[in-house]
């Protein structure tokens, strides 16, 4: 975690507060933070009110304070005053972070840069899908500044950034009616199973949510993205040998079919 406040010197209290707001959310930014601070050992407060806007972050209140931990669009939608912190989070996005905005009452107090930390084997498994002939695209909620950033990192070339997690399923029908092919959807969370139903192929990791599994046409047992391109080159070989089995299958029956009705039989009469 990156930390930056109004008030040099208070990033132990800021990171604390944060903390005490997101102790009821299950969000994996909210538990980096509460991670974050536990590791640090810092005080807790007691949370009476936590409410999660999606696609946004929390409402909280922390001991009898109003506390709104989200992204730019939340602050702006609940008239939180900015505090000039602005430029500082352009620049912790531009360095691949989530940058969560941590506002007091109807102010802003402070920023929290979570890193956006790939997954072991993420840039490979783009790369052999790529060889595969696939096209690849990244759906994320992040801001664009943050996706744009992984997406450079892993040669991704084509992104949809700040989807709403409801929007990611519409954004899955855009690419299927530009068709240009088969569109399979990789997912893990809840917010992911519209989305996969949509694809004409739905992948669900296996170490994800179990309504993403459910939803899926294929489960991927381990969570290594690299297991995505074995199985799409799995797929192709099985369904090249099924096609060449119906065609020797087929071509058996051409020759031995007649054979076995009788077409050389006249032959055999022959004296």
């Amino acid at each position: 975690t990156d930390i930056r406040t109004t008030d040099p010197g208070a990033g132990d209290w800021l990171l604390g507060l944060a903390a005490s707001a997101e102790s009821g959310s299950e969000h994996p930014l909210g538990e980096a933070i509460v991670r974050a601070a536990r590791e640090r050992e810092l005080p807790v407060g007691s949370l009476q009110e936590f409410e999660a806007q999606s696609g946004a972050g929390i409402l909280a209140r922390v001991e009898d304070q109003r506390v709104l931990l989200g992204n730019l669009r939340m602050m702006k939608q609940h008239r939180v005053h900015l505090n000039g912190l602005e430029e500082e989070a352009l620049r912790l996005q531009s360095q691949a972070k989530t940058a969560i905005w941590v506002a007091l009452e109807d102010k802003a107090v402070g920023l929290i840069g979570v890193a956006d930390t790939l997954k072991p084997g993420a840039r490979e498994a783009v790369t052999e899908m790529r060889q595969l002939g696939l096209k690849v695209a990244m759906l994320t909620g992040d801001n664009q500044a943050t996706a744009q950033a992984i997406a450079r990192e892993v040669g991704i070339e084509r992104l949809v950034a700040e989807v709403l997690p409801g929007e990611k399923a519409v954004q899955i029908e855009r690419l299927q009616q530009e068709g240009e092919g088969l569109v399979a959807m990789v997912g893990d969370g809840i917010n992911d199973a519209p989305a996969l139903a949509q694809a004409d192929v739905g992948i669900a990791i296996g170490t994800g949510t179990d309504v993403a599994m459910e939803t899926a046409d294929v489960t991927l047992m381990r969570g290594d993205l690299r297991s995505v391109p074995q199985a799409i080159a799995l797929s192709q070989a099985t369904l090249r040998t099924i096609k060449q089995n119906l065609f020797w299958a087929f071509f058996y029956n051409v020759i031995l079919i007649p054979i076995a009705a009788g077409v050389l039989y006249p032959f055999e009469t022959l004296p």
